[in-house]
């Protein structure tokens, strides 16, 4: 059966798109992106279109294999990453990139699911428009996937996740039919609305193969700034201040832990951090980097935005605060914060929790989880930075100082994680913010999630994957 299985997916996207590991190394398929985990697939297929991957969804659903979807594979939670049975097939969409249309009189681009979101922000650039959707893995990561993981990124604050900016859906189902939605509409109120299954369900309910996405106007003007707080109350504090100043203009709101920075200074020297070497711990344990975008004159926005500056300096929570003069100096700003998790990991392995909390209480969480993680391993460094603006912390915990990090992974992993969630659950927080849950947090997801919900959630899985064959031991 496996050989009459790969012979008729070689006869459905060609042979040079069937890998094999009897031909060649399957390492970037069959591992996730963070080198946590290696499966063993029994094959790699590259489809080129959405009636090739409804055939190969067809052929595998009759032969009973299980699919695992894959993009760009740069996800952070071990869901695009085949077991280790070596019987499941990967269907990797990167070779579906086509923008299809841009539509300018209706503020919407169609792009098919293996497009690289850089890619996509460039073509709509190009041609006059914003595509908001903005991630640290953006020169890799896929549409496909960020619809299916419903992806984050640093303008939140302004545009809404992944979800927000999708009006449509092309997907193949688990029994390889094709259900197209592409109009576009902003509205239409005729039932169910199937695309909001889709989108977050990291490829268990069906695979993304195209998508019509919102677009909006390109920014006249885009000042960012780098700011120095007192803590990370006033850090809130200055978001309420930006709020008030700036509407709809704020963009992004970022903030940094200082030892998060010491890591991209220590191991990225040749990047200038601002006020770090200037303002000791005590004054200043966090910075805040902040955007507004605007379609109003530059010289009115700087003024708005300098105003809200001096304001918040005035009233104690800003200790200073930079703002870029060109694109190039804002980029270098941005590239601060970008730089963290690559720093994070060159100073070893470590724990992530990709957390979301109401706003307001992020501060109380932090000063509680803070004693609570030193009682439970002493010496464990704290690398808190994230998108504050939407409530979303990167809440990830390094090893002692000379521990042994792949010992501290194996053997604080667990009760780490139970302090961290414990707390984020008595806040009403939860436990994934914009990573997903993939196979990493699926048994978190039982402890953690509402049992009326979760029960849903399988009985929708069964009602349209009754089989168990698409993207299976992910999510639910």
């Amino acid at each position: 059966m496996k050989t009459a299985l790969l012979d008729t997916l070689r006869g459905i996207v060609g042979s040079a798109h069937v890998h094999t590991a009897d031909s060649e190394d399957l390492t970037p398929y069959e591992q996730d992106w963070r080198k946590r985990t290696r499966g063993h697939a029994l094959a790699v297929v590259l489809p080129a279109s959405t009636a090739e991957v409804a055939a190969v969804v067809r052929a595998c659903a009759a032969a009973q294999v299980a699919v695992v979807p894959q993009g760009g594979n740069t996800g952070m939670v071990v869901g695009a990453t085949p077991d280790t049975s070596g019987t499941q097939v990967v269907l990797r969409t990167t070779r579906m990139q086509h923008i299809r249309a841009i539509d300018a009189g209706n503020l919407t681009v169609t792009v098919e699911a293996g497009c690289v979101l850089q890619t996509l922000q460039d073509a709509c650039a190009e041609a006059g428009f914003l595509f908001p959707l903005s991630l640290g893995s953006e020169g890799s990561c896929t549409i496909g996937g960020n619809l299916s993981t419903n992806a984050g990124g640093t303008q939140v604050v302004r545009y809404g996740n992944t979800r927000e900016l999708c009006l449509g859906l092309e997907v193949v189902t688990p029994q390889g039919e094709v259900w197209s939605n592409l109009t576009g509409l902003r509205k239409d109120n005729t039932g169910y609305d199937l695309r909001h299954l889709l989108i977050g369900a990291e490829g268990t309910l069906g695979i993304i193969t195209a998508a019509t996405l919102k677009l909006s106007p390109l920014p006249a003007v885009q000042l960012t700034a780098f700011a120095a707080v007192y803590s990370l109350q006033s850090a809130v504090e200055l978001l309420t201040l930006a709020h008030r100043h700036l509407h709809a203009g704020l963009t992004g709101f970022e903030v940094m832990g200082r030892f998060a920075l010491s890591l991209v200074q220590k191991h990225f020297p040749q990047q200038r951090i601002p006020f770090i070497d200037t303002l000791d711990e005590t004054a200043a344990p966090y910075f805040v980097v902040l955007e507004n975008s605007d379609l109003e004159s530059a010289t009115h926005a700087r003024e708005r935005f300098e105003a809200l500056l001096g304001q918040a300096i005035e009233e104690g929570c800003v200790l200073d605060a930079v703002v870029a003069e060109n694109v190039a100096q804002a980029h270098a700003l941005w590239h601060i914060r970008e730089s963290i998790p690559l720093a994070q990991a060159q100073e070893g392995l470590n724990l992530k929790h990709d957390i979301s909390l109401p706003i307001s209480s992020i501060p109380d969480f932090v000063e509680e989880a803070l004693p609570a993680l030193h009682a439970a391993c002493p010496g464990v460094r704290l690398v808190n930075y994230g998108h504050l603006g939407d409530g979303n912390l990167h809440f990830n915990v390094q090893a002692p100082v000379d521990a042994n990090a792949e010992a501290f992974l194996r053997d604080m992993e667990e009760p780490i994680a139970h302090v961290v969630y414990e707390l984020v659950k008595a806040r009403g927080g939860s436990i994934s913010a914009e990573h997903g849950i993939g196979s990493l947090k699926r048994d978190k997801l039982v402890e953690y999630k509402d049992p009326v919900m979760l029960s849903t959630m399988r009985a929708i899985k069964q009602a349209l994957d009754p089989l168990g064959l698409m993207n299976p031991g992910k999510m639910v």
